[in-house]
């Protein structure tokens, strides 16, 4: 497909709803489609334009192309702040901010809104982790962090910076009358229809208040009772990052494995070394990664949260029986469910189920069956092997955490969205022999 000159001939909502992108050629209209895009909505554009050429795409290249099409649209972030600045009037920007769901929706909105629009698009374009407003004497300075280092993006006159951050107040839910506090929210956009959470943080200063807007990183929590392998689990992550680019610290009780080019730390309450005081000292060492051996209280569960929406994987164990259950664990401790939201990339709940001795398994026609031999101690079992339940924090398991759903609708939801549970984990190693049935069982005791 060659590059769009001119993707606007179609609004973008019709575009990505009805999966159809046009473009004026020489002697028709260029229009790129899917297998699911509905004849109707082509028909729809022939009337509006005459003669067609049609081009073919997969959904997901489709989607893609559209995304990219009209994510230009709004405008270099430089360009648009010199289009609002030509023609400010800050009384009427400041009454007036609706809510948008799509950035790329509201690229003809209030010339504040096109702004910011434009900024958090080229942000995301660019790969930026963090957005930077900031007050000063003369001007305003936006700046983005780019591979780790901030770099300035535009100057906008000091007169529109409180329009600015109240546009960015309203659309994290803070509120815009407090400027003397610090406030800390979260913003949820959709970007060609992609899901994009931003941690907003705003600080008062001597010249107003400055905002920063940043992508969160995440928690990933591994759950499951005593001796099923979440210590195992979790240096295996580990492992397969690179140490010696990246500052990975943990926090144990006790240091099981020595990880080489890792920073282990073992916490000692004989001494008052808790799991919250190793991790708030972590946490000046200026790390990318950490690991919490076990989160026991709120104390270290808030640490962690914060740490997660600040940059950093954070990598935690948790003793609850399934995923969905450590989310209302976490809820139940204290943690506010809109920081949990923001912060849980996903849960690993895991169980180890023993092995069938293969010098004397036994299969009957039906299924297989543990005899016992010298080999395994008359016992019929030689080994272990993990089943795993993996709750991927979707959009619409974000929400459901966001509002405090059921942990039962929780779990539901995941499901729908491919969680498979423990025990239908298990049944692979059922299915080939590794294990049985009741073995099975026993452990996931469903």
């Amino acid at each position: 497909m060659s590059v769009m000159q001119d993707p606007r001939l179609l609004p973008f909502s019709f575009s990505r709803d009805f999966g159809v992108l046009a473009q004026a050629g020489d002697d028709a209209v260029d229009v790129w489609l899917s297998d699911d895009t509905q004849p109707s909505a082509i028909a729809e554009v022939g009337r509006r334009f005459g003669r067609l050429r049609l081009h073919k795409l997969a959904r997901a290249q489709l989607e893609t192309a559209i995304a990219k099409a009209y994510a230009g649209s709004g405008g270099d972030a430089a360009q648009v702040v010199v289009e609002v600045e030509s023609d400010l009037d800050l009384a009427r920007l400041m009454q007036d901010m609706p809510a948008i769901e799509d950035l790329l929706e509201a690229a003809d909105d209030a010339p504040v809104i096109r702004m910011i629009n434009a900024l958090l698009t080229q942000a995301l374009r660019e790969g930026a982790s963090d957005i930077h407003i900031e007050p000063f004497e003369q001007v305003s300075i936006v700046r983005f962090r780019i591979d780790g280092r901030l770099r300035d993006i535009v100057r906008p006159k000091k007169g529109i910076h409180a329009a600015l951050i109240s546009r960015i107040k309203i659309m994290s839910q803070l509120d815009i009358a407090e400027k003397r506090l610090p406030q800390d929210g979260r913003i949820t956009l959709r970007v060609g229809g992609k899901p994009v959470d931003v941690r907003v943080s705003t600080l008062p200063t001597g010249h107003g208040e400055r905002a920063v807007l940043a992508q969160p990183h995440g928690i990933v929590l591994v759950t499951g009772p005593t001796g099923s392998g979440k210590t195992t689990t979790l240096y295996a992550a580990l492992a397969q990052l690179n140490a010696s680019t990246i500052n990975i610290l943990t926090v144990e009780d006790p240091i099981e494995y020595e990880l080489p080019g890792v920073g282990q730390t073992q916490v000692n309450p004989r001494i008052d070394m808790s799991f919250a005081k190793a991790l708030r000292a972590i946490l000046r060492q200026d790390p990318d990664v950490i690991m919490i051996g076990e989160i026991r209280d709120l104390e270290t569960a808030q640490i962690a949260v914060q740490a997660s929406l600040t940059g950093h994987l954070v990598l935690a164990t948790l003793h609850t029986n399934d995923a969905a259950a450590a989310i209302t664990r976490l809820l139940d401790m204290g943690i506010e469910p809109f920081l949990l939201s923001s912060s849980l990339l996903g849960v690993v709940a895991q169980r180890l189920v023993r092995k069938l001795c293969v010098h004397c398994r036994h299969f009957d026609g039906q299924r297989w069956h543990e005899l016992g031999c010298d080999h395994c101690g008359r016992t019929g079992y030689h080994g272990r092997v993990g089943v795993y339940e993996l709750l991927v924090a979707t959009p619409e398991v974000r929400a459901q955490i966001h509002h405090q759903i059921a942990e039962a609708e929780i779990r539901a939801c995941a499901q729908q969205h491919g969680m498979r549970t423990l025990r239908e984990d298990g049944e692979r190693w059922v299915a080939d022999g590794t294990t049985t049935e009741a073995e099975l069982l026993r452990v996931t005791k469903e």
